[in-house]
């Protein structure tokens, strides 16, 4: 399917466009990471740039042995901008990344993922929030793919296509809140009528998936396409 293919039809539904971006993607068996731990980092790595970025910045800590929360934490902040330059916002990033790590040892022990999890999601949710530097769409991406917990995942990518399915909606400028509730809520209606229930396990595979697929979307087709994405 070409780009001229690529245009979005306002008819569709929010629900309609995942599953229009499945076939056409594919799954994407995203986070792409080798380890839960690996996950967290890139959460912080990847705000404010491209993923290619990220991925240059995390081959850089695999290559000196230090992609791990404790390595993180036991470094000193200089070497870390170093390592991460590649994800921009580099200084920034160090001091966030070493304070979130120390924070993970400080209040978890090295078991932080295991008893963390174990967390009801938003009371673990406010926790990360509460961490300097962990904002929304950061606390949301951990919860997703480090903890499996249902939450959709909103980013920049998606308030583009909400704003094309919706124009009567500022996406830019709605709450972020307002709007994974609204993505979240249909979604739910779909997986209700098709199960006959709420299967939390679909919910966090279907949130994965349409993030991972929106992100794959955002990284090959660039601002204008977004002016034709419900007809993919």
């Amino acid at each position: 399917m070409d780009r001229k293919n690529l245009k979005v039809n306002k008819s569709y539904t929010i629900f309609e466009i995942y599953t229009i971006l499945l076939k056409k993607f594919g799954e994407q068996h995203w986070w792409p990471a080798e380890s839960k731990e690996e996950i967290m980092l890139g959460a912080i790595l990847t705000q404010n740039t491209a993923w290619n970025n990220v991925e240059k910045a995390i081959r850089n800590l695999k290559a000196n042995g230090v992609c791990s929360v404790k390595a993180i934490a036991n470094m000193p902040v200089e070497d870390i901008e170093i390592l991460i330059k590649p994800s921009g916002f580099y200084r920034q990033k160090a001091k966030r990344m070493k304070n979130f790590c120390e924070y993970l040892l400080a209040h978890y022990g090295e078991n932080f993922i295991e008893k963390m999890g174990s967390k009801e999601i938003f009371e673990l949710r406010n926790e990360l929030l509460n961490i300097k530097g962990i904002g929304k769409e950061t606390a949301d991406s951990i919860l997703l793919y480090v903890f499996e917990k249902p939450i959709f995942v909103i980013d920049a990518y998606t308030r583009r296509i909400y704003k094309r399915l919706n124009e009567n909606a500022d996406a830019f400028k709605m709450d972020y809140d307002e709007l994974r509730e609204i993505f979240e809520n249909e979604i739910k209606r779909k997986v209700l009528n098709d199960f006959g229930n709420i299967d939390t396990k679909k919910l966090v595979e279907i949130y994965n998936e349409y993030h991972a697929l929106i992100v794959r979307f955002g990284k090959e087709y660039k601002k204008k396409d977004y002016e034709e994405v419900t007809k993919l």
